[in-house]
């Protein structure tokens, strides 16, 4: 079983994935995938939303505690939504142990920023394992103006070496680097006494970390820096089509499918 700490000490690569629904998550968890993120992600991948914005805490407590339940060795980590944490900190507080209470998550995550370290700081304190993430932060698209890589010029490079030190310090148990130079990812890396998970971010990173959509081809857009390993969203389409065909020419359902009750007499 993946814990915090063996992520800490581990020397292979991390493998972390996100899962929205119980049968993913079971898929996942088979395949020996270390992490499982129920990342508000699900805005654009299960939801239908256009951004992150508007995924609720009842939206990731809900499939965080379907995925608890379908996993029995990977780590699960509940992604905490846009203004449910950052806001006021007794509230970041129970915002974050409810996901371990009521949902059975083992860990949250956080986009973070300078605002973030004390919370971070509180709530490893009492308890709560905390997941940072730096870079590409999807919750602040409004005020980066879109989806654009971060850390490269030499200030914002140094701003997050310096806030992924900050977190490291106050608590976070691992990190997220999205979206940012390779070489920044590396030199972050080795820095930090913990494991980074990069998405975007190069090779050297601790581990790595994708959306299951894209992982499987299930959405009808990926990112440039993630890689479709299948076909999901084709194959899904051909089923659906013969089903639609058997159906419309009366071979489903055939006779394997079908149960007459001979004891049943002069029903009509």
């Amino acid at each position: 079983m993946t814990t915090t700490r063996g992520l800490r000490d581990r020397e292979e690569p991390i493998t972390m994935l996100t899962a929205y629904d119980a049968p993913t998550a079971g898929i996942v968890d088979e395949a020996g995938i270390d992490v499982v993120l129920v990342g508000d992600s699900m805005g654009n991948a299960a939801l239908g939303y256009d951004s992150t914005l508007p995924v609720t805490m009842a939206d990731v407590r809900s499939r965080t505690a379907a995925v608890a339940r379908a996993v029995d060795d990977a780590l699960v980590v509940a992604d905490m939504p846009f203004l449910s944490f950052g806001v006021d900190e007794a509230d970041s507080v129970r915002n974050a142990g409810a996901f371990l209470k009521e949902a059975d998550a083992d860990a949250v995550k956080i986009e973070s920023g300078p605002h973030t370290v004390e919370t971070t700081r509180r709530m490893t304190d009492v308890g709560i394992p905390v997941m940072a993430h730096l870079g590409l932060t999807p919750q602040h698209v409004n005020r980066l103006g879109g989806y654009s890589r971060q850390g490269t010029d030499q200030d914002a490079a140094e701003e997050i070496i310096e806030l992924a030190g900050a977190h490291a310090d106050a608590g976070a148990f691992s990190l997220v680097l999205e979206h940012v130079p390779a070489n920044l990812a590396a030199a972050v890396t080795e820095a930090l006494s913990i494991p980074t998970i990069g998405i975007g971010a190069g090779p050297d990173t601790d581990g790595q970390v994708l959306v299951i959509n894209d992982v499987v081809g299930l959405g009808d857009w990926s990112p440039p820096f993630s890689e479709q390993f299948g076909d999901v969203r084709g194959e899904m389409r051909r089923a659906v089509a013969e089903y639609k065909t058997a159906v419309e020419t009366g071979a489903f359902p055939a006779e394997e499918h079908t149960h007459v009750e001979e004891s049943l007499e002069d029903l009509y």
